[in-house]
């Protein structure tokens, strides 16, 4: 398989996957409050607004367990592509959907459900991006063609915002209120078109392969890899809370904040928004490749105290409303977040084997960006309420640093282990005489898999 048709996949992939999921943050922070969510106070609109916004957080670890199963067992393409299929059409139908003022309580059930399979697509979707990447590269270079996956989210994150700019650009407001916001959900539909692409493109990786030739598929890898492997989906889900709390105060919180607290120009904060993933999508390869020459625990410390340390000069520039200051609250923030993220998929890759790979991937960046993402904006947002102040804000940042920075400081060092199953952890007979072995070997791989490359 070549290497331009799997960082296409990936990376093109991943990046119109992350646009779907993007927009509704986006979306639930300008408009949602009021055509789902209608509230005499502003605030409990938000507040709604961002709940749904969070149940697409809370369906990700299920669409991590469903397609785990199915990229361990059956294969990573299959999981990959119906997870591309599923994102294209449920975010296409948010698009067309009424809303409260024409069908009543219906409008934000409807809501809820799509967002549901949204989550769920996401969820399934960034592991099989990402052992595309991963499980195809060179040994020495898997931080940078993991980070091919992780750009996606930058560039979706830049694509639905630019979309949002442009569209409120050149229409009224009361039109970008009435039937402007559906525009950005409709352009989705380009996504079933990469999965058709994926579909007749793609092959089946090495180690995946090997893992069905020898027919050393598990029977349940969730069940599977939480028995064996649970202390490293704890530490995995530990060192990316402060990746889905950081993005997802600087990308979505931000927005809500500046524009109802602060009374800041919405397009000003969207050009922050703009400026910071375009920054970011820059360095995210580079800190990738980073880590393949220093090491993944090492990028991703250094990321995580920039990270609980920006985040309070942020807030103060945020406050200024000078536009310099607003725009490079939000800009370098996200391009911090780069330092944590761009080694992330590799690091994930590393940590278990293949015939779990998927599933203990999946689990644990699910249950992670649960905690860190989903939660920001709401938390972030009932802290102010209560407090009138951005230090709960942003301390509850410094929190989620903090428990990044302890998880990965406990892991080894990843960037030399293996991806092939010859050599590491748990891949042996799960049956007869074997099992002590499985125990031994297990027991190893839970606190790292750190075999010689």
């Amino acid at each position: 398989m070549s290497l331009r048709k799997i960082l296409l996949v990936a990376g093109t992939g991943s990046a119109i996957d992350w646009y779907d999921f993007f927009i509704y943050g986006t979306a639930a922070a300008l408009v949602f409050n009021k055509l789902f969510f209608p509230a005499s106070d502003p605030l409990v609109g938000t507040l709604l607004a961002f709940t749904t916004f969070a149940v697409g957080f809370a369906a990700r670890p299920v669409g991590g367990a469903i397609f785990g199963h199915v990229g361990d067992k059956i294969g990573r393409k299959p999981a990959l592509v119906t997870t591309l299929f599923m994102m294209g059409i449920s975010t296409t139908l948010i698009g067309v959907l009424p809303s409260y003022d024409t069908i009543g309580v219906a409008a934000p059930i409807t809501l809820v459900v799509l967002r549901l399979l949204q989550g769920i697509a996401v969820g399934g979707q960034w592991a099989g991006g990402a052992l595309i990447a991963t499980e195809n590269a060179p040994p020495d270079k898997r931080g940078l063609y993991g980070s091919f996956a992780q750009i996606g989210v930058s560039a979706g994150l830049f694509l639905s915002t630019g979309v949002f700019l442009l569209v409120g650009a050149v229409m009224s407001e009361e039109a970008f209120g009435s039937w402007g916001w559906r525009l950005p959900f409709l352009f989705s539909v380009v996504l079933v078109g990469i999965a058709f692409y994926a579909q007749f493109t793609l092959e089946e990786t090495a180690p995946m392969k090997k893992v069905q030739d020898e027919g050393k598929q598990s029977r349940s890898p969730v069940l599977d890899v939480l028995a064996h492997n649970w202390r490293t989906v704890l530490l995995g889900t530990g060192s990316i809370v402060v990746i889905g709390t950081s993005f997802y105060l600087f990308g979505t919180y931000f927005l809500s904040y500046g524009t109802t607290v602060l009374k800041l120009p919405r397009a000003l904060l969207l050009n922050g928004v703009l400026i910071g993933a375009a920054l970011q999508f820059v360095a995210i390869p580079l800190c990738g490749a980073l880590s393949d020459r220093v090491g993944r625990r090492t990028v991703y410390l250094v990321g995580a105290a920039a990270l609980a340390v920006w985040v309070w000069p942020a807030f103060l520039l945020l406050g200024s409303s000078n536009p310099a200051g607003v725009i490079a609250a939000i800009a370098v923030g996200e391009v911090l977040v780069a330092l944590v993220y761009g080694p992330q998929a590799a690091l994930f890759a590393e940590l278990f084997t293949a015939r779990v790979r998927y599933s203990g991937a999946s689990l644990g960046y699910q249950i992670g960006t649960l905690v860190g993402g989903a939660l920001t904006p709401l938390i972030a947002t009932a802290l102010y309420a209560q407090w009138r102040s951005f230090v709960p804000v942003a301390g509850w940042v410094v929190l989620t640093a903090v428990a990044s920075f302890v998880s990965v400081v406990v892991m080894s060092e990843t960037a030399r282990s293996q991806l092939d199953d010859g050599a590491p952890t748990i891949d042996v007979p799960t049956t007869g005489p074997a099992d002590q072995t499985l125990d031994k070997a297990a027991a190893a791989a839970d606190v790292r898999n750190t075999e010689p490359a």
